[in-house]
């Protein structure tokens, strides 16, 4: 084991930040950083990196390989603790923020990539071009900060990448793990995605691993429609009364109560359409999903109004009220006398979405009434044989 010794600049920001920024050739960032790619460790997310684009790093290499090149857009790099910062004693520091000085990074070649000081946040692609460019060597300006706090390593990286074309679902992946200030659009999404989570990996979810994410790639059901279906019932359905308006974020465990028998009464009632890929059952699909949630926002509010939480034996019995009016997988919706659409023709748009959402409301609320109306003739029947 050895340390690396670079000159660099300690920048003050804020009242507690310190960003170091340095030089040091692109041939040598491996000895001391890794990529960590987006995975699965059990349950919890590690990582927070994209697999590296090939065409795009083959372009930079191309670039690197010229006579002239010349990239000034700094490497981002978040160094654990064991890296440490010596300033310099003869100098004094400029501005009130800025103090030169050495970084002192520790480099074991044994250990392996997960286990080094310095995690790549931002130019992976670069790093990888460099590193693979046929040059002798190529100095890259880097920005570092150090910190324990993987949370704020991923906070730092999607602020980073906020810019850039990063998929939105590994962003909502990240958010329940993150920490740390972010944008309010991302803010307003951090809590439903930690519920997307628990449904996506709690073993005795209806959901378990059947929703797709950037770190479960075979799941059947987009996490932005689970995402989305969510988003609706915490804003004007049943899950709002569980939130807290102040913060974002609520009674995970209550909305839980509701959700789960939801879909697991779902998967009973529907069980020939539960679990096949989108192209083959509509329930699976966006569309499904999400008018599906309305219906659950529905029966739900109408129980909680009589003081009452239905489990799953009162949202099964509801939903088989809707069974033959339902053409998940094969037939014909039949949303009025002269507007019938093949079961596949339905696309997760706001139109058709709205379309299923009015038919399936519709049709609950009539064979609702009529069962209501069935029991009370009974009930008047038994009264009168007596």
């Amino acid at each position: 084991m050895h340390e690396l010794r670079f000159p660099a600049l300690e920048v003050k920001q804020g009242r507690e930040r310190r960003l170091y920024t340095f030089a040091v050739d692109g041939k040598e960032l491996s000895k001391f950083t890794t990529v960590s790619r987006v995975r699965r460790d059990e349950r919890q997310i590690a990582g927070y990196q994209r697999p590296e684009v090939l065409a795009h790093v083959a372009a930079i290499r191309s670039y690197i390989e010229t006579s002239s090149p010349m990239i000034p857009n700094a490497i981002v790099v978040a160094f654990d603790t064991r890296v440490r910062f010596e300033p310099s004693e003869a100098i004094t520091p400029v501005n009130g923020y800025v103090i030169p000085g050495t970084l002192i990074v520790p480099v074991d070649e044994d250990l392996p990539d997960e286990d080094k000081p310095g995690w790549v946040v931002d130019g992976q692609q670069r790093c990888a071009a460099v590193r693979e460019a046929e040059v002798d060597s190529f100095p890259l300006c880097v920005t570092a900060f150090i910190t324990a706090n993987t949370g704020e390593q991923r906070a730092q990286f999607i602020l980073v990448n906020s810019t850039k074309p990063l998929p939105k679902g590994l962003v909502y992946e990240l958010l329940p793990s993150t920490e740390g200030p972010l944008p309010p659009a991302l803010m307003r999404r951090r809590f439903p995605s930690f519920v997307v989570e628990r449904l996506n990996f709690d073993e005795d979810s209806p959901f378990h691993r059947l929703i797709q994410t950037p770190t479960m790639p075979d799941g059947v059901i987009r996490g932005t429609s689970i995402l989305r279906m969510l988003e609706n019932s915490l804003t004007d359905g049943c899950l709002y009364y569980f939130r807290d308006p102040d913060t974002g974020s609520g009674d995970i465990e209550e909305m839980l109560l509701i959700l789960k028998p939801f879909w697991r009464a779902v998967q009973k009632v529907f069980e020939e359409a539960w679990g096949l890929p989108p192209r083959m059952s509509r329930l699976m699909h966006g569309v499904g999903i999400a008018s599906l949630g309305y219906v659950m926002d529905a029966i739900t509010e109408e129980h909680i109004a009589q003081g009452t939480l239905p489990d799953e034996s009162d949202y099964a019995a509801e939903l088989e009220l809707l069974r033959d009016e339902c053409a998940w997988t094969g037939g014909y919706w039949q949303f009025g006398p002269h507007s019938e659409r093949q079961w596949n023709d339905l696309q997760n748009t706001h139109k058709d979405i709205k379309l299923l959402t009015g038919h399936l409301l519709r049709e609950h609320r009539r064979l609702s009434k009529a069962a209501h109306q069935r029991n009370s003739l009974e009930q008047e029947g038994e009264v009168w044989s007596r």
